[in-house]
């Protein structure tokens, strides 16, 4: 079993339904087992600023699946839920948007999938819901909380539980 990290992401609709929906999604297509789930966080969009404020969250699994099928998996739910990657907007408003971030110590750099997840120490909103449920996970030798206190947190508020 893979102890895989997923960000999840979105600004249109009700993303926070559609979180849920989604990790029930995620745990059926890969017989994954949900390890943790982060609460839900509100941040400012990053890339192009001028749209809504997006919510974030991380979940932790653990799934059989490689990191290809995985990625294949993740863009049929981000599919499922309104996503359409050829014809967006690069980091423009999006109704699911699925970032495998780890996937064990795998490192990868393929066209398709880089692992872990390039971008993820530049990205406070990855990082904050990260932190809540992997705080002393090493991602490419750096641990989570350590690599979050090098970034601002400005504008990112966690949202109250849904009941």
């Amino acid at each position: 079993m893979a102890n895989v990290l997923i960000a999840l992401g979105g600004n249109v609709g009700d993303v926070r339904t559609t979180f849920r929906k989604a990790i029930a999604n995620i745990c059926g297509m890969t017989q994954a087992a949900l390890l943790a789930r982060s609460a839900d966080y509100t941040t400012p969009p990053w890339g192009d600023e001028d749209q809504a404020p997006f919510t974030n969250a991380c979940i932790e699994i653990e799934t059989t699946l490689d990191p290809h099928a995985l990625l294949f998996t993740l863009h049929k739910i981000e599919k499922k839920f309104g996503r359409d990657r050829a014809h967006e907007t690069r980091w423009g408003p999006r109704t699911l948007d699925l970032d495998l971030i780890a996937y064990d110590d795998v490192r990868l750099d393929k066209p398709e999938l880089t692992l872990p997840h390039p971008r993820v120490f530049e990205r406070a909103f990855v990082l904050v819901p990260l932190a809540e449920i992997a705080p002393d996970r090493v991602i490419a030798g750096r641990r989570v909380n350590d690599a979050l206190a090098q970034l601002s947190t400005a504008g990112i508020q966690r949202l109250p539980d849904l009941d």
